[in-house]
């Protein structure tokens, strides 16, 4: 099947260029040579240039009641910013405002976007909160945190028997009005609710001008929390300058989102800075059409992404690792998804965590037999306190890992550490600080006022930087064996995804002051059944135990050996876990990122296990 898009990288993406100062203290700064062009006061201008030049263009796009085969809800640009308005107004009338934000503890959604938009839109701080910290917590340890921290003037919540355990929790930790779309016939249990629709009906449209119109760069938009895995959760102040300027750089180096209006199909949430300032204000920006995907990379939710993708072809494409994992079987299986995915994609993103090499070939194989060409695949690099965007990999790469080079107005440090190169960034998507922590915020930011991530780094081609630059892992993950030799953590789990292939959804890389490595695996429990011949009603504890998932297991642990590279490349232990990753622990991010501290001291005696001698039946070792 060929296909009348231009993929041509040299026409959709601008020249990878990069300027370096080596500096006498070893350190080296990165950054583009291309100016950051003109950037927009706030992100309400977007949505208002847009209903005046395409109102009737479609924005926004749901599937009723999320399933595979409900009909769609649409919204064009007019109505947007009409709805918008009204709940601005809604906002300004219950006392909402810079000290009183509002909190969002449902998922993406339709109404979901109107109020953050709106919220942005008069100068009110807007949090969207990880559902799980309301859904999956036991202790609602989080979200008590985030309410304490926060204070908000507005909770909302899409539809209240699933948050009615959540919002009673943290009843007394704010004085806020509870918003709410469907109440489904539930006991009101408090008298500050309002239904989204009452919202809705509000009207001052001279209130809102005037707010709008004292919205600065400077005027905090969002309030977006980071997963607390080492804490409380942080809440990380997201200013209007620092989305607009990020976007202003991505359309720099992407250049073919001022010619083509993006189609986006997203799942990512909105708690996090990928999903919520990088893909839908990528969409919003450029006046395209955002279609909300309540699909997710889990059991019995990739159907309704599916369907999605079926009737929407994106222009750009963006997911994590595990959703291009459990994507790519069915593109294969399924021709009719695969054109319409395909049709129109210019590029395919992955971000969150590096993507195994066999899911890079596998979509370039199959872009290549579908279109007649490759897409393009591309990564990026940055953190919630980056808005996230700080590199872009804007060029076709040569292999998976290449996180690209800093976009217009960012300029990194690379900083000797441990062997390693460490990453620090500044400009104007850059965070000020944390809300109402100023001490998080002092120690976040070295002298010269670089935000330091604690990741690493290295160069492609140190003679030709140009090549970008390789993610090298979390400084602060890696570790020595007793041996004295460094490990890189970052590296080897990618490896070990590689070789452990469906058996694994995520690897954790044990050996801190030990002799050998050890690996804590999280068992992918579909691609164990398989592994085994297993039925569905097989206890899962018997299908990790079977033969040939045992097998499996350890000649991927021989794989690494065999490559060499010493002791540290490599683990001679392993368990397969059956439990998953636990919220409340901060064992993952919203997006399926493992945290390895996290995982380590909530299992430190599964480590202590894993390194018993001799094994217990449960360990496998090589």
């Amino acid at each position: 099947m060929s296909s009348h898009v231009s993929r041509d990288t040299a026409r959709i993406f601008a020249p990878p260029l990069v300027v370096m100062d080596r500096r006498a203290d070893g350190s080296i700064d990165m950054r583009s040579p291309v100016p950051l062009g003109p950037v927009d006061a706030r992100v309400g201008d977007w949505l208002v240039r847009w209903a005046r030049e395409k109102g009737n263009a479609p924005f926004l796009m749901e599937r009723v009641g999320g399933r595979a085969d409900s009909p769609w809800r649409t919204l064009c640009y007019k109505d947007v910013l009409a709805q918008v308005e009204a709940l601005s107004a809604w906002m300004l009338s219950v006392g909402l405002g810079p000290d009183r934000p509002l909190i969002v503890l449902s998922e993406n959604s339709i109404d979901h976007a109107l109020l953050s938009l709106a919220a942005m839109h008069v100068g009110v701080p807007v949090s969207s909160v990880s559902s799980a910290y309301s859904l999956v917590s036991k202790d609602y340890g989080k979200l008590k945190s985030i309410i304490a921290q926060l204070k908000p003037g507005a909770i909302y919540v899409e539809l209240l028997p699933p948050f009615v355990g959540a919002l009673k929790a943290v009843e007394s930790l704010h004085e806020g009005v509870v918003l709410v779309g469907h109440t489904d016939s539930s006991p009101d249990f408090t008298d500050a609710m309002v239904l989204f629709a009452e919202a809705l009906h509000h009207r001052n449209p001279q209130a809102v001008t005037k707010a709008f119109e004292a919205v600065t760069q400077d005027t905090i938009a969002k309030v977006l929390f980071t997963s607390g895995s080492t804490g409380e959760p942080k809440g990380v102040i997201t200013t209007q300058r620092m989305l607009t300027a990020s976007q202003m750089a991505k359309a720099q180096i992407w250049p073919f989102v001022n010619e083509v209006a993006p189609v986006v199909v997203d799942w990512l949430p909105w708690s996090h800075c990928f999903g919520a300032n990088h893909n839908f204000n990528l969409v919003l920006r450029n006046g395209g059409t955002f279609v909300v995907d309540a699909g997710k990379p889990v059991a019995g939710k990739l159907d309704i992404t599916i369907a999605n993708l079926k009737t929407a072809s994106p222009t750009a494409y963006f997911n994590v690792p595990r959703g291009y994992d459990m994507l790519i079987p069915a593109l294969r299986a399924d021709r009719e998804l695969r054109e319409s995915f395909f049709r129109d994609l210019r590029v395919i993103f992955y971000a969150g965590a590096a993507l195994p090499q066999h899911l890079w070939d596998a979509l370039i194989e199959l872009s290549v037999e579908t279109v007649g060409e490759p897409v393009a695949m591309v990564s990026s690099w940055g953190s919630t306190e980056t808005s996230p965007l700080a590199s872009d990999c804007h060029f076709q790469a040569e292999r998976s890992g290449n996180i690209g080079l800093p976009v217009p107005g960012v300029t990194f440090r690379l900083v000797p550490n441990g062997g390693k190169l460490e990453i620090r960034v500044k400009g104007p998507n850059v965070t000020p600080g944390y809300w109402r922590r100023p001490d998080l915020t002092e120690k976040a930011f070295d002298a010269d006022g670089f935000y330091m991530m604690g990741d690493a780094v290295r160069l492609v081609d140190a003679e030709h930087p140009e090549k970008g630059l390789y993610f090298d892992g979390r400084v602060a993950e890696d570790f020595k064996l007793m041996s004295g030799t460094w490990v890189s953590v970052g590296s080897l789990r990618v490896k070990a995804l590689e070789a452990l292939g469906a058996a694994a959804i995520d690897v954790v890389v044990t050996g801190h002051d030990r002799e050998h490595i050890g690996f804590l695996i999280f068992a992918n429990a579909a691609g164990c059944r398989k592994i085994a011949n297993a039925a569905d009603d097989v206890p899962l504890a018997s299908v990790l135990n079977h033969p040939d998932v045992r097998y499996h297991v350890r000649k991927a642990m021989r794989v690494l050996k065999a490559e060499g590279g010493g002791s540290s490349t490599f683990a001679t232990r392993a368990i397969l876990m059956a439990e998953p990753h636990n919220v409340d622990a901060g064992e993952i991010t919203d997006k399926g990122y493992t945290n390895q501290r996290a995982v380590l001291a909530n299992r430190a005696a599964l480590v202590e296990h894993l390194y018993v001698v001799p094994a217990y039946p449960d360990v496998l070792e090589i």
